[in-house]
C-alpha cells in the first residue's frame, strides 16, 4: 500500500507540471531519460494504466479500490477546472456576457423549509442596530433576517446607523418599503415594525446588548445568543455588519438572496427618481457604462495609497487618516503593488478605452464629493465627454435628497444597478452588493480592475505604444468581466459571489422558458429593468 501511495504522488506531481493542450483535453508529457523528448498521453490511456496497474496491486492488498475512487474524483475536478478556465476562450463581448443567458437567479424557498413561527410563540424580539454606510448596512440586515430565523425569533425593523462617518439619520421607513419587506418575508421570518408597548412596560430591564464575532456561525447564536434571548426575550445586537458566516445551509443561503435581492425595495421616492435618471440616460444613448469611482477622500485615507498629488495629498489624507485611531502605517508603493489602490479616474478611463469602449460612450459617475474636484475628474471627461451623474441629470428633483446621503447612495443604486455595464473601483460595500445582485440577475456585465496587475501596466504605459498596452490590458482583465466561470462556492464574500442562488439551465427550451418566467415572477415590478433597444456588438479579442 505503501508503493501504491508513493507511485500516486508522483502521477499527481507530474500532472501539476504538465502543460493544458486545449479546453477539451489534458494530456501530460513524460519526459524520456534518453531523448529527453516529450510525448503526449491522452486522459483514457492513463485511466486504462492506472486501472491495469491498480487492479494488480488489488490482488495482492485488497484495498486499494478506494484509493482509485478518491482519485478518479481528483482527476475529474481538475478536468472540470480546466473547462471553466477562460484562457482559451474566444471573444467576449465588452457590453454583456453571452454565457450569462444559461443561468438565473434561484433563490425559492423549498417547500420542505418549514413555515415561520409566529410571534407569540417565537424565542423572543430580536433588534438590530445595522452599522455603515447603506450598502454596508444591507448586508447587515439581509443577514439579520437570517440570524432571526435561527433563533425562531421575531426581528423587530432593523434599526439603521446614524453616527458612523456618513451622519445620515435616516431610519429604515425613509430608504425601504417597510410593509414590503414584512410582507415579503412573511413566510420565513416574523418582522414587527417595533416591540409591543405592553410587553416592554413588563420588562425588569432594558433589553440586553451584545456584539458577536464577525462572521460567527449559526452554531455560535445557538449557543451564545439563543439561551440570553430566551432569558431576557429582549435582545439588540449591535454593530451588526458581516456578522455572519459565509458558508451556511443552502436553505438559509436562499433566505438570505431573498431578503437581498427581492425584500429590500427602495421607498417610492426613491425609486422613481432613480428609474427617472436611468430612462434619461436611455433617451440619449441604447447603451451606457455607469462607473462607481469610489474616489472621495475617505476611501482615499483609509487606503493608505498615494496619488501623485505631492506633499498637499499626502498632508490631507493623513489628516483623515487620524479618524482611525487603529489603522497601521501603510507602504503605498507597496500597497499599490499589491493591488490595494483604487484606479484615479483617468486610469479608469485608460482601462475602459484599452477594453474597448469608444470615447462616444455615455457613462454615469456615481460617486460622492471627488478628491481633487473636477481637476481630478477632467482626464475621465476627456476620454469620455459624454459624462453624466445624479446632480446633472435630476438638479431641482435632487434637492429634497441631498441632506441624506443613503439616500442618495439608493438613487446611484439604481442607475448602476440597471446600466448595461457596471465598473467598480474597489471592492467596498456597493462593489460587492451590486457585483452579486447583477450576477444574480443573470450575469449582466460587472467589470472589476484587477489592480495588482494594472498598476505595473499603468506606470510603464508610456514606454509602449497604444495597442500594446490595450492587448495588455484585455489580457489583465480576463476573469475579471462578470463572466459565470468566475463564480465558484467559498470564493469572497456570499454576497459578491451568491453562488447558491445561481442555477443553470439544464437546456431543456420549455423548461428554459419555465425557469425563466418563475425567475421573473419573484422580482418586483420596480425591480424589473428599463429595456432599451440593441445596438451592434462590439467584442474583444484576448
Amino acid at each position: 500500500m505503501g508503493g501504491a501511495k508513493a507511485w500516486m504522488f508522483s502521477v499527481v506531481s507530474v500532472n501539476l507540471n504538465g502543460s493544458v493542450l486545449s479546453n477539451k483535453h489534458v494530456c501530460w508529457r513524460w519526459r524520456s531519460s534518453a531523448a529527453q523528448q516529450s510525448k503526449p498521453i491522452s486522459w483514457s490511456l492513463v485511466f486504462g494504466l492506472m486501472l491495469f496497474s491498480l487492479g494488480i496491486v488489488s490482488l495482492f492488498t485488497g484495498h486499494v479500490v478506494s484509493d482509485l475512487d478518491w482519485y478518479s474524483r481528483r482527476l475529474v475536478k481538475q478536468k472540470l477546472y480546466f473547462k471553466l478556465d477562460g484562457s482559451n476562450k474566444g471573444p467576449i463581448d465588452i457590453w454583456k456576457s453571452e454565457n450569462g443567458k444559461s443561468f438565473y437567479g434561484c433563490s425559492k424557498r423549498s417547500r420542505k423549509f418549514p413555515h415561520a413561527v409566529r410571534e407569540q410563540s417565537s424565542n423572543g424580539y430580536l433588534l438590530i442596530a445595522a452599522s455603515g454606510g447603506l450598502n454596508q448596512q444591507r448586508t447587515g440586515i439581509s443577514d439579520a433576517v437570517v440570524v432571526a430565523r435561527v433563533l425562531n425569533a421575531t426581528l423587530v425593523v432593523p434599526e439603521l446607523d446614524h453616527n458612523s462617518y456618513w451622519k445620515d439619520n435616516s431610519d429604515f421607513v425613509n430608504i425601504f418599503d417597510v410593509n414590503w419587506f414584512i410582507s415579503y418575508l412573511v413566510k420565513d421570518v416574523t418582522i414587527v415594525k417595533k416591540v409591543p408597548d405592553k410587553f416592554m412596560r413588563s420588562m425588569e430591564k432594558n433589553p440586553y446588548s451584545m456584539r458577536v464575532p464577525r462572521k460567527s456561525p449559526p452554531e455560535y447564536y445557538l449557543d451564545q445568543v439563543l439561551p440570553i434571548l430566551k432569558r431576557r426575550r429582549v435582545l439588540q445586537l449591535t454593530k451588526f455588519d458581516y456578522r455572519l458566516a459565509n458558508n451556511i445551509d443552502e436553505e438559509l443561503q436562499k433566505l438570505r438572496c431573498r431578503a437581498n435581492f427581492h425584500a429590500l425595495r427602495f421607498t417610492k421616492p426613491i425609486q422613481e427618481l432613480g428609474q427617472k435618471l436611468v430612462l434619461r440616460m436611455r433617451e440619449m444613448a441604447i447603451r451606457f457604462i455607469a462607473v462607481h469611482l469610489r474616489f472621495e477622500p475617505d476611501m482615499l485615507a483609509f487606503s493608505g495609497c498615494y496619488f501623485g498629488g505631492g506633499d498637499k495629498e499626502r498632508y490631507e489624507l493623513a489628516e483623515i487618516r487620524k479618524r482611525w485611531e487603529t489603522l497601521p502605517d501603510l507602504d503605498a508603493d507597496g500597497e499599490r503593488s499589491r493591488g490595494k489602490c483604487p484606479l484615479t479616474p483617468h486610469e479608469v478611463g485608460l482601462m475602459l478605452r484599452a477594453l474597448g469602449f469608444a470615447n462616444d460612450t455615455y457613462i454615469y459617475v456615481a460617486s460622492g464629493e471627488i478628491y481633487g474636484g473636477e481637476e481630478t475628474l477632467r482626464p475621465l471627461r476627456d476620454l469620455f465627454p459624454n459624462f453624466y451623474t445624479k446632480e446633472k441629470l435630476a438638479n431641482e428633483e435632487l434637492k429634497p435628497f441631498l441632506p441624506f446621503s443613503s439616500r442618495l447612495a439608493a438613487i446611484d443604486y439604481i442607475v448602476c444597478d440597471e446600466s448595461d455595464v457596471f465598473v467598480t473601483n474597489n471592492n467596498g460595500n456597493m462593489a460587492r452588493i451590486l457585483a452579486g445582485r447583477r450576477r444574480y440577475m443573470g450575469h449582466k456585465r460587472t467589470i472589476r480592475p484587477n489592480t495588482k496587475r494594472l498598476s505595473s501596466l499603468f506606470m510603464e504605459r508610456d514606454k509602449m505604444d497604444w495597442d500594446t498596452f490595450a492587448r495588455k490590458v484585455k489580457a489583465v482583465q480576463r476573469g475579471y468581466m462578470g463572466e459565470p466561470d468566475e463564480m465558484r462556492p467559498g470564493r469572497g464574500e456570499f454576497h459578491e459571489y451568491p453562488y447558491s442562488c445561481i442555477c443553470k439551465k439544464n437546456g431543456d427550451p420549455e423548461s428554459e422558458q419555465e425557469r425563466g418566467n418563475q425567475g421573473l415572477k419573484n422580482r418586483s415590478k420596480e425591480e424589473e429593468p428599463v429595456l432599451g433597444a440593441k445596438g451592434d456588438e462590439q467584442v474583444f479579442l484576448i
